[in-house]
């Protein structure tokens, strides 16, 4: 089996059915629709269910949302509602606990600045709460975030950042953002993933440092993220494969040609993939041209749903004047 990456557990369950025939014992997958939104939840409640598509045990709730949502308000809203909605089914908190969001990435990367950006768009309280207790009652949440940057920035692993916050200011919860990597093109910047195992920073690029889940920090962490980049040897791989589907079902079935075809075995041809390219490419991301706007509407999007989730006595309308 060739490696394929990808930080989507739908995903990783998807390539699991696909190549073996199957589906995995211990590994649930329910769907719903809300309008054009679709929201699928992969619960995985065994540790091996969890090896075999490799990852941890636990919920992994995916949000595919139209191509054209970045360039809507109302539909950006819209989104924002279900990933509220979303977090209220994943976590439930009483009024007086305190929430740290924490933006995950590299702020002068533009693909993996999603995170910092997210960060600079949440509604925080923590300090309003301590030196204005008279303005600020009690419905209102405490909420701090920080955006650590990268170990490349800084030179200090962003794991041991948030731990030493998290020793700090004690939180109840830890909401993460990071980017991710995807398998597929269509998923990239169409897709939200909000799980309740943590995450591993830098692991969309095959980057993994130390993880940040419940284990590490003593605290629940729910992770947030979407697919902004893919593998070019992927895209090749998969451009590929649409040609041979388009030459086998044109060709004469049974002539020689057509047997050619259907004996190429694509594990092989993807790793053959692989090795021409990496001499070239290595292991290059894509994402698309206008990543810039795109990573701006995903950070609003994010940040009114973390908002709203997280101030549940608020409605958008109150964040908003309360951010401006």
């Amino acid at each position: 089996m060739i490696n394929v990456r990808t930080d989507l557990a739908i995903e990783a369950r998807e390539m699991y059915k696909r190549d073996n025939k199957s589906e995995i014992d211990g590994v649930i997958v329910e769907e719903e629709k809300d309008g054009e939104i679709k929201i699928s939840t992969v619960t995985i409640e065994t540790d091996e269910a969890g090896e075999k598509i490799g990852k941890p045990k636990g919920n992994y709730i995916t949000i595919d949302f139209p191509e054209y949502t970045h360039y809507d308000g109302e539909s950006m809203d819209k989104v924002s509602y279900v990933v509220s909605n979303v977090l209220k089914r994943m976590v439930s908190m009483p009024d007086e606990k305190t929430v740290l969001v924490v933006g995950l990435g590299n702020w002068n990367v533009t693909p993996d600045a999603l995170g910092p950006k997210v960060s600079e768009k949440i509604m925080v309280t923590r300090h309003l709460k301590e030196v204005m207790p008279d303005v600020i009652d009690d419905s209102v949440r405490s909420v701090c975030t920080i955006a650590p940057g990268v170990l490349g920035i800084t030179g200090i692993e962003t794991g041991e950042v948030i731990k030493s916050l998290v020793n700090k200011i004690k939180p109840d919860l830890v909401i993460c953002v990071d980017a991710l990597g995807s398998r597929k093109l269509e998923r990239v910047n169409r897709t939200i993933q909000i799980g309740d195992t943590g995450i591993s920073p830098g692991a969309g690029v095959g980057n993994h440092r130390m993880k940040i889940n419940e284990e590490t920090l003593g605290v629940k962490v729910i992770a947030i993220g979407v697919p902004t980049v893919v593998d070019a040897a992927t895209m090749a791989n998969d451009t590929i494969d649409l040609l041979l589907d388009e030459l086998i079902g044109k060709a004469e079935e049974g002539k020689e040609f057509y047997n050619m075809l259907k004996s190429i075995d694509k594990n092989e041809k993807s790793a053959l993939i692989k090795e021409v390219l990496n001499p070239f490419i290595g292991d290059l991301m894509v994402t698309p041209k206008d990543i810039d706007t795109i990573v701006n509407s995903l950070a609003k999007i994010i940040a009114n749903g973390i908002n709203m989730a997280i101030q549940p006595n608020l409605d958008m309308e109150d964040i908003n004047k309360f951010m401006n």
